[in-house]
């Protein structure tokens, strides 16, 4: 009798805390990921404690998830130069560096499990990553919204937040 009211009691907690904290509810499966999603913000937290807006302070940038496993991300900063010859193989080596400095995309397969996200990446514009996997924490997770971490590729921690699209 007292493992039942124990184990009442916890079923009792964890719906509780879920009550009052939704936000933590996780991605469970791909399934949860498919849509379009918006990029809200790229923040990198360097060793020191600063903080870093990685695309600037109003990134742009989509991730499509699909049912099938497959998904594509793309982000810029909103101030990428248009180039003055008006021919992208023909920019100037400033504008090149802040095109590649000031976006990324990639595409491939995707998983979740146990509230890890994992690009398998196949393609895109840092070919450092073509053919690796690359894991992301989902931190939070509410339907519409989403947080994942990952180690940032200009040094400390990137904390990512995603705004599901209608």
């Amino acid at each position: 009798m007292t493992y039942r009211i124990i184990a009442l009691a916890e079923i009792a907690l964890l719906f509780c805390l879920a009550a009052i904290r939704p936000e933590v509810a996780q991605a469970q499966t791909a399934q949860d990921m498919i849509g379009s999603w918006a990029l809200v913000a790229n923040v990198n937290i360097r060793e020191d404690g600063t903080r870093v807006d990685v695309y600037g302070a109003d990134p742009k940038g989509i991730q499509i998830f699909d049912s099938s496993g497959r998904f594509a991300l793309i982000t810029t900063r909103p101030d990428l130069p248009r180039f003055a010859s008006k021919n992208r193989l023909t920019g100037t080596p400033e504008e090149n560096a802040a095109i590649v400095q000031g976006s990324n995309a990639f595409y491939g397969t995707y998983t979740v499990n146990n509230r890890v996200l994992t690009h398998k990446i196949e393609g895109g514009t840092w070919a450092a990553w073509n053919g690796t996997e690359q894991q992301r924490q989902i931190l939070s997770f509410s339907g519409d919204e989403m947080k994942w971490a990952i180690v940032g590729t200009v040094g400390g921690r990137s904390e990512v937040t995603w705004k599901r699209l209608p």
